[in-house]
């Protein structure tokens, strides 16, 4: 459900539909065409179960997906995969950036205010992960300064985001309250059927699935 939320981040993305809804707000009719995503370039922070479905999804597209995580081996759904130690060298070819990676002491503001200068002019973010993965405040200057083209979060700091504060105003953002993974028809019976099967295992002396 995340990966595919985070190709639906990108599809907007891609054509510019977090202006477009800025436009509608204002009743303002302002033609812009879209190129499709083949050839184009996007970049995943992570690669575990999460990452590896947006790497999949955002491959049958025709995209050129470059994967970022701890060691630098190849994977079936990349064309590239660079350590996070080498992330910076990649930015700057990057036009969509999704990050999908968990927060640890290493990836707290891995998206910060120095890498997203680096990033090309129009490019855009989607966070699938956690607000602390990004510098929250330095996102929201590019995308009123226009550095970013758009962004696409469902997380953020503070969680819920209280009313008045910026996120809510900020230009070209769609917002969602963190619930891209969120699927109560699958995630959760699966979940539990998982739970329950380690449980049992437990129980009876058994390896841990």
């Amino acid at each position: 459900k995340a990966s595919e939320y985070a190709v639906m981040g990108v599809l907007m993305l891609a054509n510019f539909i977090p202006m477009f809804v800025r436009q509608q707000n204002q009743e303002v009719w302002n033609r812009r065409l879209a190129n499709s995503l083949s050839c184009r370039r996007a970049t995943i922070l992570g690669l575990g179960a999460i990452g590896t479905g947006v790497a999949e999804k955002l491959k049958s597209f025709g995209m050129h997906v470059t994967g970022v995580r701890t060691r630098s081996e190849p994977h079936p759904f990349c064309d590239d995969v660079v350590p996070i130690s080498d992330v910076d060298s990649i930015l700057s070819e990057t036009e969509f950036l999704i990050l999908a990676c968990p927060l640890t002491e290493a990836t707290i503001n891995v998206l910060d205010a120095r890498r997203l200068a680096l990033l090309p002019e129009g490019s855009g973010a989607i966070n699938i992960g956690r607000g602390e993965l990004v510098e929250q405040e330095a996102l929201l200057d590019a995308l009123d300064t226009g550095k970013l083209a758009g962004a696409v979060l469902d997380v953020f700091t503070p969680e819920p985001v209280p009313p008045g504060h910026r996120l809510w105003h900020t230009r070209n953002l769609i917002m969602t309250p963190h619930m891209s993974a969120g699927d109560p028809n699958i995630y959760i019976p699966r979940s539990l059927d998982i739970f329950f099967h380690n449980l049992r295992c437990l129980r009876n002396g058994e390896e841990l699935p």
